[in-house]
């Protein structure tokens, strides 16, 4: 039976290894990044921790919504066994009504095709192979884009915090990044968690580009991206993603690039020989 529980009543012990022993596994639904990145999330269990579902939620003027956090691309529900359909819809039915509006993300192993799904497309590399079969199957603009000099820039791959956040503070000026994205973006740094990287890239000992990327057992996710302007043309992201596939080839991992639904970003993934992955958007208000 699929039970609701509040977040104080989570066996998060429990929890934590089912999220752990999944074979849908994603480090944005572990019990600490949650912590980072959620205002507040319960979960739906099914039996004694056999599958679970986490649900980030928020209270708005006495009325509690299921919201899509900052930081967070796949959630869903995640089990040590394959998942059926019938089992998903069931976890979606026992969402308590008392939340007026549901916004969520199923990850891509959550095959739904009920109402109220929308299908979102991911890209991800494997990296399986070595780094010159991988580089093989890149496209002539960014093998180009690779050819470039970047003998002036220096990788550091213990990246400061502070640096990163300075560098990505201003150059976010210009989109507006939410105030409380950019707070949960410092709970998740100041975390200290070892799944959490830091590269920022100098020229001249001015930080120019950076990246934060996680690590979980079988996903290299592409999280936060940062670059000014000169870089962006000097093909340094290009330069940082190359990197990132030279240190973890020959391993059992995929490169997540968390998205992008946005047409040239989305080329740019594709550059890299990346392959689309569909995950799944439910929502659904009351009101």
């Amino acid at each position: 039976m699929i039970h609701y529980r509040t977040h104080k009543n989570i066996d998060i012990i429990k929890y934590d290894r089912c999220i752990q022993d999944s074979f849908n596994s994603r480090i944005y639904a572990f019990s600490w990044y949650l912590n980072c990145v959620t205002d507040d999330w319960d979960a739906l269990v099914l039996n004694d921790y056999e599958a679970v579902m986490p649900l980030p939620k928020r209270k708005k003027f006495g009325m509690y919504y299921i919201y899509q956090a900052p930081w967070i691309q796949q959630l869903g529900v995640f089990s040590e066994g394959v998942l059926k359909e019938d089992l998903i819809y069931d976890f979606i039915i026992r969402i308590p009504k008392k939340f007026i509006l549901v916004d969520y993300f199923f990850n891509s192993q959550n095959i739904i095709s009920k109402k109220n799904i929308v299908k979102r497309v991911n890209f991800i590399l494997e990296l399986k192979s070595s780094y010159k079969e991988i580089f093989n199957n890149f496209n002539k603009n960014r093998k180009r884009a690779l050819k470039s000099d970047f003998s002036n820039y220096e990788l550091d791959k213990n990246g400061k915090k502070k640096g990163f956040l300075d560098l990505y503070h201003d150059q976010e000026k210009k989109y507006k990044t939410h105030k409380d994205s950019f707070e949960k973006l410092q709970n998740l740094l100041n975390s200290n968690q070892n799944s959490i990287h830091i590269w920022n890239v100098y020229k001249s000992n001015e930080m120019v580009a950076g990246l934060v990327w996680l690590k979980d057992k079988n996903r290299i996710t592409y999280l936060l991206p940062v670059a000014k302007e000169q870089a962006k043309k000097q093909n340094i992201p290009s330069f940082i993603i190359n990197e990132l596939i030279k240190e973890h080839q020959n391993m059992d991992y995929l490169l997540d690039f968390e998205g992008s639904m946005v047409p040239g970003v989305a080329q740019f993934y594709k550059s890299f020989g990346a392959r689309e992955e569909v995950y799944y958007w439910y929502k659904r208000r009351l009101l």
